[in-house]
């Protein structure tokens, strides 16, 4: 496959120098490249599901934060008046629901989208290739490279961060989660007709309300990585990130000036 440097202001690609459109890109990806500077990668229902999903758990994360460290008790006005924990638990329930429904909706579409669409749900371990520019990322986040890649889907560190933090992670907050709701649910209800079993293989609702509390901060540190790496590839290599998340495009700009 020839691969092309990406030049906005000629249309016409000129052969390949300081960077290079590397992981799942395709022929017709590349086809795209040469013809625009940019490449369409996210179909919208992935893009929505972005959005609503960093909604959501941004809502469950506080919701949640609060759950295990209540707010203390208001003088103004009787306990019996407020029901400020009784909402606050009501949101978080109603966001994990909807968290579920969404996780379910994406698994879906990466049946039947395109195949950036599927990169959430697996790492190609046994591509050799991907080793190479597994480490080559590394080393560019560390700054010991100075020449970025291009990829049009999301780069090979990315994809394990994605998989392990996402796929993984989300999967483990909704088991997790839908134990604990069993418990509240009662003896014989829906919820704990499917994941009440959790309750008794861990031990007890209160180690899993530490498993569930732990996998919240494995969240949040994933988000802030996620937020910085994004702007920073968005600045140092010269490829849009935040922006296709938005339009669905990756667009490819001009390599800086050595």
């Amino acid at each position: 496959m020839e691969q092309r440097t990406i030049h906005s202001h000629n249309r016409e690609a000129e052969p390949l120098s300081t960077s290079r459109l590397t992981g799942d890109a395709t022929a017709a990806d590349i086809e795209s490249v040469r013809r625009r500077t940019s490449v369409f990668v996210y179909e919208w229902p992935v893009r929505l599901w972005h959005w609503v999903n960093a909604a959501l758990i941004m809502t469950l994360i506080v919701t949640g934060w609060f759950i295990a460290s209540p707010l203390p008790t208001m003088n103004f006005a009787e306990a019996t008046h407020q029901f400020v924990m009784g909402y606050n638990r009501f949101i978080h329930f109603a966001c994990g629901q909807l968290l579920t429904v969404a996780f379910a909706g994406r698994v879906y579409w990466a049946l039947v989208g395109n195949h950036h669409s599927r990169q959430l749900f697996y790492v190609p371990v046994w591509r050799k290739a991907w080793w190479k520019e597994v480490v080559h990322e590394l080393r560019w986040y560390a700054f010991l490279e100075d020449v970025p890649k291009k990829y049009v889907g999301h780069n090979p560190l990315a994809q394990v961060a994605m998989f392990f933090f996402m796929t993984i992670g989300i999967t483990f907050m909704l088991l997790t989660g839908w134990a604990l709701y069993a418990e509240g649910a009662g003896q014989g209800s829906l919820p704990d007709l499917v994941m009440g079993w959790l309750i008794g293989l861990v031990g007890n609702t209160q180690i899993l309300h530490g498993l569930h509390h732990l996998g919240m901060w494995f969240i949040i540190i994933f988000m802030m990585i996620h937020i910085y790496a994004a702007i920073r590839e968005d600045i140092m290599s010269r490829q849009s990130m935040v922006s296709t998340m938005i339009s669905g495009h990756r667009t490819f700009k001009d390599d800086l000036p050595d």
